[in-house]
């Protein structure tokens, strides 16, 4: 369906509101409307509750805001398409019952996020093992430990990053709490402050220097990101943006939580081994890639919002390719460092398992339509599946 406000005078675009423009586009997508059929935004408000009054229900839809304003002597013009999002639900209720709050809970947390969390900590941890015998209950507590520190702060930050971007995810993201409504301001900010506040707990009585690390530079990096504040929310800054997801996902993740175990668990010296550097130098490339694509889908409500993203900044296509190229090469440089271990095991695992995952992402790519928005949303999953199966071959490398 589209929405089109064609040759409209000036006084009647001041007055029709992109709010309520928004809201009869994404509640009522049976409809097309012009601009001609209504004497104002009074008008339209009426038809709006006309059809509320008859019960139309409908998904929530993902809004692709097209829109150029040039000036012209009979008016202005606004192309408004709309387009359903492969992450988009039906629309949520205010909260009334214990399902319902754990459904909306679930997608405050971005669960896909939490998974990458919680793989990435086990993976590291096991890098830090010498021996059977480390298998210990010791080992189980501090990689539990850090789990739990490292989720409540997981959850600080992408729940901050929600009330920082509410209008942005009313057009990108509709079906998360916040932009839906769901959650108040202060119900997202009473979650974002409990959590960070209950991580730095779990980090300080676990006691552990490498934690503290990890948790400070999280904290720290998550909140400059998001909060608008002066000489913040670094989001807007294309390159800033991905040097802090980056430093978080491989930097601080592979090197802080393999030194928590190395360090406080086993009470070993520091040593930076070969599956370690590979880790960190692999995850460089898919955290740039997850940084730069994650912003692929969101083009619209960035471009309407002023995020100078890279997409925005060189268009869907160009990243798209980018961020397959860099996969590509990292795969390819995990062949050569499979290629030429000592382990014959490992030799095998790390050769086939890369070669399997580049074919895979090779072929998928190929077939992607960059026009539907459902298909590139999904493909950004596809994209966090391979991150994690990657966090499964890490510990074989040798």
């Amino acid at each position: 369906m589209v929405f089109m406000l064609s040759r409209c005078s000036p006084g009647t675009l001041s007055l029709l509101s992109a709010t309520t423009a928004a809201e009869f586009v994404s509640r009522f997508p049976a409809y097309s409307v012009r601009c001609s059929d209504f004497a104002s935004a009074k008008s339209l408000s009426s038809r709006l509750e006309r059809l509320n009054s008859k019960q139309i229900h409908t998904q929530s839809y993902g809004i692709k805001l097209l829109a150029t304003i040039p000036k012209r002597s009979s008016g202005y013009t606004v192309n408004s398409a709309l387009q359903s999002s492969l992450e988009s639900e039906p629309y949520k209720t205010p909260l009334g019952s214990l399902p319902q709050a754990l459904d909306a809970f679930y997608r405050f947390s971005r669960p896909h996020t939490v998974i990458g969390t919680v793989l990435s900590i086990i993976s590291v941890s096991l890098l830090a093992l010498e021996k059977v015998s480390d298998f210990s209950p010791a080992f189980f507590v501090g990689v539990a430990e850090a789990i739990v520190a490292a989720l409540l702060m997981n959850i600080y930050i992408v729940g901050l990053n929600q009330i920082s971007d509410i209008d942005i995810d009313k057009v990108n993201k509709p079906y998360l709490p916040l932009a839906s409504g769901e959650y108040s301001i202060t119900t997202g900010f009473l979650i974002v402050l409990s959590f960070a506040a209950l991580s730095f707990w779990v980090g300080w009585n676990v006691g552990s220097t490498p934690l503290l690390w990890a948790l400070s530079v999280s904290f720290v990096l998550g909140t400059a990101y998001s909060i608008d504040l002066p000489f913040l929310r670094w989001k807007r800054f294309a390159v800033i943006a991905a040097t802090c997801i980056l430093a978080v996902r491989a930097v601080i993740v592979q090197i802080a939580f393999f030194l928590h175990i190395k360090i406080h668990v086993f009470g070993r010296p520091a040593i930076f081994t070969k599956p370690l550097i590979f880790a960190t130098a692999f995850m460089s490339f898919f955290s740039v890639v997850i940084a730069l694509f994650k912003d692929i889908p969101d083009i619209i409500g960035d471009r309407v919002y002023g995020i100078q993203s890279f997409t925005v900044r060189l268009g869907q296509e160009k990243v798209f390719w980018i961020c397959i190229y860099l996969l590509e090469i990292a795969y390819t440089i995990a062949l050569f460092v499979g290629a030429t271990s000592t382990c014959l095991w490992s030799k095998w695992i790390i050769v086939i398992g890369h070669s399997l995952l580049a074919g895979l992402l090779w072929n998928q790519a190929k077939s992607i339509d960059l026009k539907s928005k459902a298909a590139i949303t999904s493909f950004y999953m596809f994209i966090w599946k391979m991150f994690y199966a990657e966090y499964l071959l890490i510990p074989l490398v040798r």
